[in-house]
């Protein structure tokens, strides 16, 4: 278990460039020191997906899900494990470009000559089964949980839950993928055989963000 010591919270201003008027969130660390980011003050993906009612057609789905899976990419590329990719975490600025945050659960698994990391991370629905079964997992597990997201902006609801945390967790163990007639009547042969690809039980045949197959309607 990591303990964090508690910090005081500091206020976000919103600042903007005399140059080019963007605006940007600025965060004072020290009183001297200031944190300067993009600023997300649009809907994060969460408040999309509810506001469609969880369902987007595939192009719509594929305009996030792109930009979502080079955003894993070049983290993994660095070495880094993002281990808590949901749609709360997905941001998106004025410019509607999407914007992967909250790196809290994040590890740098490119320090480790295994590429292995360990310890159970994540929010129930999206996390992958090797975390949960408490064993060495890499990076994939990031694929996995982005293959969750996908799932649930295609049919709007997820593909694996029960009534409980517990019941949930449970479920992704068994990672008994179904695709019911009803919700995915419409969805190309592709989108459903690139979902049974990241979700995939079997570690190693498992898809990596470096040999992704081109997006259906991308």
């Amino acid at each position: 278990m990591r303990l964090r010591k508690r910090e005081e919270r500091q206020p976000v201003y919103r600042c903007y460039s005399i140059v080019s008027g963007d605006c940007f969130a600025c965060k004072s660390i020290d009183n001297t020191s200031f944190l300067i980011i993009d600023l997300c003050d649009s809907q994060d993906l969460f408040d999309r997906i509810s506001k469609h009612a969880g369902v987007f057609s595939e192009s719509e789905a594929a305009s996030v899900f792109s930009p979502l899976i080079s955003s894993i990419g070049y983290c993994h590329r660095l070495g880094i494990a993002h281990r808590d990719v949901k749609p709360d975490n997905m941001l998106f600025d004025s410019r509607r470009n999407l914007k992967l945050a909250d790196f809290g659960s994040a590890e740098w698994f490119g320090m480790n000559e295994r590429g292995t990391m360990t310890g159970v991370v994540g929010t129930p629905y999206y996390v992958a089964p090797e975390v949960l079964s408490g064993r060495e997992y890499n990076e994939k597990v990031d694929v996995w949980s982005a293959g969750v997201i996908l799932y649930i902006m295609l049919a709007g609801v997820p593909p694996f839950y029960g009534e409980s945390s517990a019941d949930t967790f449970e479920a992704v163990l068994r990672g008994n993928l179904r695709f019911p007639t009803k919700l995915f009547r419409s969805i190309s042969p592709e989108a459903k055989d690139l979902l049974r690809k990241m979700m995939c039980k079997d570690v190693p045949l498992g898809l990596e963000v470096y040999n992704f197959p081109p997006l259906p309607c991308d």
